[in-house]
Formats: C-alpha cells, sequence, structure tokens
C-alpha cells in the first residue's frame, strides 16, 4: 500500500517534515511494509523554505541583512537538491514579526534586506528564484529590494531616497545603471494568493497598510506617494505596475517584482506542488494524507490541503486530511477532493499542550485511521 504525505507546518508545533515522519510512525505501526513517500509542503508562506528543502534534499543558508527598521537581522533562505533554484521568503528579512507593536510604521519600514536575500541566492548562481511574499512590514512598493540589488532611487537633486514609503514622494529619477544584470537571466517566481492592484481602494496601504501600523492619515500619503512611485516608473521604464494583479503585495513588492525582475506571479500552493513534483508521485498511490494547524472554509483559497487534495483529485486517490483546529465551513472541502477531515486533538487540551504535544497526536491519530482503512 503506498501514502503520500504531503502536510504543511503546524505552526509553532511542528515542521511540515516532522508531520511527514509523524504520520509514517503511526502507519507503520499498522502497516510494516507500506510504503511511504514523504513531501514536506507549503503554501508560499512561512515555512516554505523549510518545506522545499526538507522536499528536495537541499541545504538552508543564513546571512545578516538590514531588516524592515534598518537594523541587521539574520535571515535563512534554501538553494533547492538541483542547486539551481533558490527559495525565499521575504518575512525573513523584512517581516512585520521584526517589529514591536509600538514601533510599527510604514512610512520608515523597508524591503531592502528582501533584495540582499535575492543577491545572496544569485551569488550561488542560481537560474531561478521563489520568493514567497506574505507577512511583511513594508508599503515601500518594493524600493528598498530596488536600492539593494543596486538602483538608485533619486530625489531631484540627485540624493538616493531614504527607507521606506514615506519618502516615494520625493522619487524623480529611477537610475538601473548599476542594477544586478543577473536578474535578466533567471526565472523568478513569486508565491502571491492576492490579487490587489499597487493603489487605490484595494490597494497596499489602503488594505494592507492598517495593520502595519498605518493610522487614516498615513494610509492616504503612503497610496499618494506609491502612485507618484508607479508614474515614475511608467514614464522612466515604460511599465505599467499600478493596476496588475497582485502589485500591492507585501505592500507594494509585488509591484517591484514585476517592474524592475520580470517576475511571474502564481498561487503560492501550485509553485510548491511543481518544485516537489507532488504529481508524479501521487498518481499511483492508494492514499494521501495532508494537514496543517487549522482547517476551515478559508481553506479551500488556495491553502496547502486543498491544493494537494486537487492534485489526489485528478487520479481519484482518497484523501484524508489531518488538523489541530477543525473549523467552520468544513462541508465545503468535500467536493474539492478532501474526502474526511481530522482532527487530532485526544480530547479538551491547553493550547501549550496541543503544540507540545503535536508529534504524539499525529502518530495516534494516523494510526486509528490506517487502522480503519486496513479492515
Amino acid at each position: 500500500m503506498k501514502f503520500v504525505l504531503a502536510p504543511d507546518s503546524f505552526k509553532e508545533s511542528m515542521t511540515a517534515r516532522e508531520v511527514a515522519d509523524a504520520m509514517e510512525k503511526g502507519i507503520k505501526k499498522v502497516c510494516p511494509n507500506a510504503q511511504c513517500v514523504k513531501v514536506p509542503m507549503a503554501d508560499g508562506g512561512e515555512g516554505t523554505v523549510q518545506s522545499l528543502v526538507d522536499a528536495t534534499n537541499g541545504e538552508i543558508f543564513t546571512i545578516d541583512v538590514i531588516g524592515p527598521l534598518g537594523n541587521k537581522v539574520k535571515a535563512k533562505y534554501g538553494i533547492l537538491g538541483d542547486k539551481k533554484t533558490a527559495v525565499i521568503e521575504m518575512a525573513e528579512a523584512s517581516g512585520l514579526h521584526y517589529v514591536e507593536l509600538e514601533r510599527r510604521n510604514p512610512m520608515i519600514t523597508t524591503t531592502y534586506g528582501t533584495g540582499e536575500l535575492i543577491k545572496a541566492a544569485l551569488d550561488k548562481g542560481v537560474d531561478k528564484i521563489f520568493i514567497g511574499i506574505g507577512g511583511s512590514a513594508t508599503n515601500d512598493g518594493g524600493a528598498g529590494m530596488v536600492q539593494a540589488l543596486g538602483g538608485k532611487l533619486l530625489d531631484k537633486d540627485g540624493n538616493e531616497l531614504s527607507y521606506g514609503g514615506g519618502t516615494l514622494d520625493k522619487l524623480e529619477k529611477i537610475d538601473l545603471d548599476n542594477f544586478d544584470k543577473r536578474i535578466n537571466n533567471i526565472k523568478i517566481e513569486v508565491a502571491c494568493d492576492v490579487t490587489n492592484p499597487l493603489t487605490g481602494d484595494n490597494g497596499a496601504s489602503n488594505i494592507f497598510g492598517p495593520q502595519k501600523g498605518a493610522d487614516k492619515e498615513m494610509v492616504k500619503v503612503l497610496d499618494e506617494n506609491l502612485k507618484h512611485y508607479a508614474k515614475i516608473i511608467r514614464t522612466q521604464l515604460g511599465k505599467e505596475v499600478e493596476t496588475l494583479e497582485g502589485a500591492g503585495a507585501a505592500g507594494g513588492l509585488g509591484a517591484a517584482l514585476l517592474g524592475f525582475c520580470n517576475a511571474e506571479l502564481n498561487r503560492g500552493v501550485d509553485i510548491v506542488i511543481k518544485y516537489t513534483k507532488l504529481e508524479d508521485k501521487v498518481k499511483d498511490a492508494d492514499f494521501v494524507f495532508t494537514g496543517e494547524g487549522s482547517i476551515d472554509r478559508q481553506t479551500k483559497f488556495g491553502k496547502t490541503p486543498f491544493g494537494v487534495a486537487s492534485i489526489a483529485k485528478k487520479y481519484n486517490v482518497p484523501t484524508i486530511a489531518f488538523a489541530g483546529k477543525v473549523g467552520e465551513g468544513i462541508e465545503e472541502l468535500y467536493s474539492c477532493g478532501i474526502n474526511s477531515i481530522i482532527g487530532i486533538l485526544p480530547g479538551i487540551v491547553s493550547l501549550e499542550d496541543a503544540l507540545k504535544d503535536g508529534k504524539e497526536n499525529i502518530e495516534r491519530t494516523t494510526e486509528n485511521i490506517v487502522r480503519i482503512l486496513n479492515l
């Protein structure tokens, strides 16, 4: 019997690899000779670097970069097993978790460190880069990333703009003479599950600015600044980024990746499915096991269990999803390829215990499900 084990991480409890290992232990207690193919998954958000590195026998590197507030932080990136593909989470360098609540201010936060991660990946000689852009602390339109890659964003006096979306109104000239030319020779894929444009009522500043610390006046200023930024890009580079779907992702980093790096934006889980070669592994399986910390009606909007089940459904392979928390609206998932959704908790437990005992709970629950399947 062949099981494909393709879970996401259970946030703050287990990595995707640890979930798959625990699933395998549970299966082997019932079917010692079962074939277990472990495919750690992610959807482009937190844990994507670790999952893809684990799934491809790649390697993780850690470097010092400029964080969102201009201070140094340590950030990880991965090189996949093919040695030619890098995977980056922009939140590793420019994430909201680096900024205490009282210091959140998207007028000054920068994506410079994300550009440094891209440069580090280029230095490894890769020809593809996959970037997950969720969880940002920024609203600078990716200006910091452009600067880190050698671009100059100059004011009317020829001075370089300082960090943050609050200075973009002073932009007069974009100088790309020293912009890293290696960008032109690689493919950049961006995991982007939002369709927001760069500006306007549904743009980066209005929709995502408040969670990054922007008050109403800041939102207005940031939106106007991004409009000016987009106008300069349009006029000087001949590229329209303001209205593109996904341009507003990560405070406008999507716009910079599209406009300066010729990137392609796709749904995160679809990219992960491609890089892990999940479809080849699923097509002759007897069962697929997936899961993540919480499953509810939002899961169908591009979360890992939905993506995995969609692939399994193509080959009529039953999919069972495991979750620490089973929320409302799960009945909507049964038509998407998920055959059953199983909560792993043994009873009423504290959050602390639920997180601490994740491996044991996954192993026990998987064992019990396989005992049913093996009757």
